[in-house]
């Protein structure tokens, strides 16, 4: 097993401002998720609107984030990019500031190729760091699955040393659970499918990136302490619980990143974490009947008076 992370590791939503990081709303949202007693983070992830970032604007939120984290926790950092030149731009970045465990890169997505040549890209990218290397298997963005035969090979071999895995495969994700384990566990697995956590422990995962635990970092903490003791019966009560509370991202007239952490953003600003729910250009932010809808939500689940 070449990574320690293990746990509840969330993809860090960002609080804006008038189109500028607010640095303040993110202290007091690093803090609530710190003191809830997570186990880690991942900087500049989807939840963490990396797609919409420049470079100046990834790495300003690393250093704060790095600041404020003040090595509390371990952090991992997304270098997504089109194509393989790029990530290693972007890696070069995050270790000059310093500060992460380990980098998370995708599949290249704009010059698609096959498996042969995803596998010569993570390659790559493990020559040009010492960081750990966390490939992130998300399909719907990159229009390519990672193999299980690729990446448990490249987790024998020293290449990788974890999958965020935000398939939505579960058949897939517990498949490579029981190929890792018998092949000694060369692989962190970390799911990112927060309404199944549950299911995905019990498949083997070492943790999960759930979007949903910038809302409630506390109800997941909750949850992999119960797995951690061997309670089945409190992990599933508890992703019940998480199941109902995702329903905020139900909101109409909105679909996707607009929809789903548009939620997030607007339940942590009525949570008085976040000042706004402002989103990244060109994302509306939700509002009207919507923002009562995540309010109604937030409501039922005892998380708002």
């Amino acid at each position: 097993m070449s990574s320690q992370i293990r746990g509840v590791v969330p993809p860090l939503a960002i609080p804006l401002k008038n189109g500028e990081l607010d640095v303040a709303s993110l202290e007091r949202h690093i803090n609530r998720m710190i003191g809830a007693g997570l186990n880690g983070l991942f900087v500049s992830g989807s939840t963490g609107e990396v797609a919409f970032s420049t470079s100046e604007r990834r790495q300003q939120i690393q250093r704060e984030v790095v600041r404020i984290v003040d090595g509390r926790v371990p952090l991992l950092v997304g270098v997504i990019d089109t194509e393989t030149e790029r990530v290693i731009e972007n890696i070069k970045a995050v270790e000059e500031i310093g500060g992460a465990l380990g980098v998370v890169a995708t599949a290249p997505f704009y010059a698609l190729g096959g498996q042969a040549e995803i596998e010569k890209h993570f390659r790559i990218l493990k020559e040009n760091t010492n960081l750990e290397l966390w490939a992130y298997d998300i399909p719907v963005c990159v229009h390519t699955k990672l193999q299980n035969d690729l990446v448990l090979r490249l987790g024998k071999e020293g290449i990788l040393d974890g999958v965020k895995d935000s398939s939505g495969d579960d058949v897939g994700f517990r498949w490579l659970s029981r190929a890792n384990e018998a092949a000694g566990h060369p692989l962190q697995l970390l799911t990112g499918h927060e309404v199944v956590v549950d299911g995905a422990y019990m498949s083997g995962a070492d943790g999960s990136v759930p979007g949903l635990a910038n809302v409630d970092p506390d109800g997941y903490v909750r949850q992999w302490q119960a797995f951690e003791r061997g309670d089945w019966e409190a992990v599933r009560a508890e992703q019940d619980r998480l199941a109902d509370l995702m329903r905020i991202v139900l909101v109409k007239g909105v679909q996707g990143f607009g929809a789903g952490v548009g939620a997030f953003k607007t339940a942590l600003q009525l949570l008085g974490v976040f000042d706004s729910n402002e989103m990244p250009r060109p994302v509306a932010a939700l509002e009207g009947d919507n923002v009562e809808h995540v309010a109604s939500v937030l409501r039922e689940a005892g998380l708002l008076s």
